[in-house]
């Protein structure tokens, strides 16, 4: 071969590999934007259950991928607040969605998409009776056989705040007050609710519904008087893309809306 063509054969093959290079960076940059493109919502705790059935239902729908991230919603809006990668904050407490809307961190200020109730809860083994009045509480506390009760921390979240009112409203707060075990928020109150470390415990009728707890304990809903309403809104923050914008307006159509309606929300108009 004369030294032209193997100075050629050589940069043929130096522009043969920079290409496969290229395109091997562009595959990598391509992957990592669709992984970077999946959305991530924080979603009260509340909505475990029923919003994990609604993103299978959607993935399988649009092919599209939505990462859930559950907690208290006070806790998400301070998150959110410094920078946290959300797209959507599904709160349990509108007011958190107003005060990101009047900080400049959404698209609007959002949609209502359920009201949430609150029941007391107990384990089968629980010498505690579970009716509306709280009267069964009430006796319990007062013969001693409530030793430890779980709420969801009311500083930062919207059902334990909800349950602080309630109990305040029966008359009970001061009594049960020093043997109240928080929950992070009100999924974990749950847990502590039915795992037998304590008597019981209020907790969000959307938890109860769910069939992985349906059957595992006793509960009464409380009046929704006895407690501010639970007004829970959604909204897309600035930097939400378009899978994030799809996935907000399918929450507000029919097949989301009842799957809410299954699990105890009352469904603005």
């Amino acid at each position: 071969m004369s030294p032209v063509n193997i100075i050629a054969s050589r940069r043929h093959a130096l522009l043969m590999a920079g290409s496969a290079a290229v395109l091997a960076c562009g595959g990598a940059a391509r992957g990592q934007a669709r992984q970077a493109s999946v959305p991530r919502v924080a979603a009260a705790s509340d909505l475990k259950f029923a919003l994990d059935e609604i993103i299978a239902v959607f993935r399988q729908q649009t092919g599209l991928e939505i990462i859930p991230v559950y907690g208290s919603s006070g806790n998400f809006r301070r998150q959110i607040a410094q920078g946290a990668p959300f797209e959507m904050f599904m709160s349990a407490d509108e007011d958190f969605v107003f005060q990101l809307a009047d900080e400049g961190l959404t698209r609007d200020r959002g949609a209502l998409y359920g009201i949430g109730r609150i029941v007391l809860l107990a384990p089968h083994a629980s010498p505690l009776v579970v009716d509306e009045g709280l009267q069964g509480l009430k006796a319990a506390l007062a013969d001693g056989r409530i030793r430890r009760f779980a709420i969801a921390n009311p500083e930062h979240a919207p059902y334990g705040r909800a349950a602080e009112e309630a109990l305040r409203h029966a008359g009970l707060w001061e009594v049960i007050r020093p043997r109240l075990v928080l929950g992070e928020n009100v999924s974990q109150a749950a847990q502590f609710a039915l795992s037998g470390s304590t008597e019981g415990g209020i907790v969000a009728l959307s938890l109860v519904k769910a069939p992985q707890l349906a059957q595992t304990g006793r509960h009464a809903l409380i009046a929704a008087e006895w407690h501010r309403p639970l007004a829970q809104r959604m909204v897309l923050l600035k930097q939400a893309g378009g899978s994030a914008a799809l996935f907000h307006a399918y929450l507000q159509g029919p097949s989301a809306r009842a799957v809410l309606e299954r699990y105890g929300f009352s469904l603005p108009l």
